[in-house]
């Protein structure tokens, strides 16, 4: 039976009966919040809006071995190709534009595209992009956040380097925090930072969240970097080993536990097998079209869709 699930089903039991209630309010206008963003936090970080409040622990850690398992939840439905291509927008094809997750159906970044008129949540992103010389139209993008870091930085490129040529380093670390870049970021990155680690001939993966919205966010999350790490092994001629995945803020919102609640009635099933195609050893080859036609899953079973809403 899949392991994911047990470990995932486990979180969901503890945030439910041992988190605390967190108000999060609609936004920066509120007096609470106002007072609690002047004080504790700057501005541009204080400006998230949310509709609901959550369910909420510290410090959570989950641990995967992909030698035995690839983990994808069975206890309800998850979206694999959605996954994967948000995936590669970001650490492949190194993309902000909200376009191409759209033209190949996914539309998860929907919520944070900047609009025409250049203003989000209050922000005039045309006019920070010129104060900070960012040559760059913001319109439909997410902004300087997630594969705009990537690319900016050449971190995957950097990592695969570094892989090939000196696999006992102990920085290989991707970061998409970075300060001076989050004023124009239309959602500063929740999975923030990665490090990589090889053990013999098995290539190693330690994620790091600093949010994490365990009905929706983390099943993708664990999936889409469970094959991030099988791609980037296939890469440098290593196998896929461990990942572990740490949140500081593990939460369930008010809205979604009627969902939750749901899916904890249900048995897991057996975990389904990560198929790559074995022509395929270059990173930035693999398809990333609709079809996804280097990746897929078999004998993915699951107990189908549970209807969870997402809370921006």
């Amino acid at each position: 039976m899949s392991k994911f699930d047990e470990q995932y089903l486990d979180l969901c039991n503890k945030i439910l009966t041992e988190g605390e209630r967190v108000v999060n309010y609609k936004d920066k206008s509120d007096s609470s919040r106002s007072k609690m963003s002047s004080l504790s936090m700057p501005n541009h970080l204080a400006q998230a809006k949310s509709e609901s409040a959550t369910i909420r622990i510290p410090h959570y850690f989950l641990e995967f071995d992909l030698s035995e398992e690839f983990p994808i939840l069975t206890t309800k439905f998850v979206a694999f190709k959605s996954a994967v291509l948000e995936m590669l927008w970001i650490w492949q094809v190194q993309s902000n534009k909200v376009k191409w997750l759209t033209d190949r159906g996914v539309k998860i970044w929907n919520e944070w595209e900047i609009p025409e008129d250049g203003i989000y949540y209050e922000r005039d992103f045309k006019k920070l992009y010129k104060e900070k010389g960012i040559k760059e139209n913001p319109v439909g993008t997410i902004g300087t956040a997630y594969g705009w870091i990537v690319n900016r930085y050449q971190l995957t490129q950097g990592l695969i380097e570094t892989l090939k040529k000196d696999s006992t380093n102990r920085r290989m670390v991707m970061s998409l925090w970075q300060n001076e870049w989050i004023p124009t970021a239309a959602l500063p990155s929740c999975v923030w930072s990665n490090e990589w680690i090889v053990s013999g001939k098995r290539l190693n993966l330690m994620v790091h969240s600093r949010s994490n919205d365990a009905p929706l966010g983390l099943p993708f999350n664990i999936t889409q970097y469970a094959v991030l790490l099988s791609l980037i092994a296939r890469t440098v001629g290593l196998e896929p080993g461990k990942m572990s995945f740490t949140i500081n803020d593990a939460h369930i919102y008010e809205n979604q536990i009627d969902g939750i609640k749901e899916q904890m009635t249900k048995k897991p099933l057996p975990a389904p097998t990560l198929w790559l195609n074995p022509e395929i050893t270059d990173f930035f080859k693999f398809d990333n079209s609709k079809e996804l036609k280097d990746i897929r899953l078999e004998n993915y079973q699951h107990q189908g869709k549970i209807k969870m809403p997402i809370t921006a």
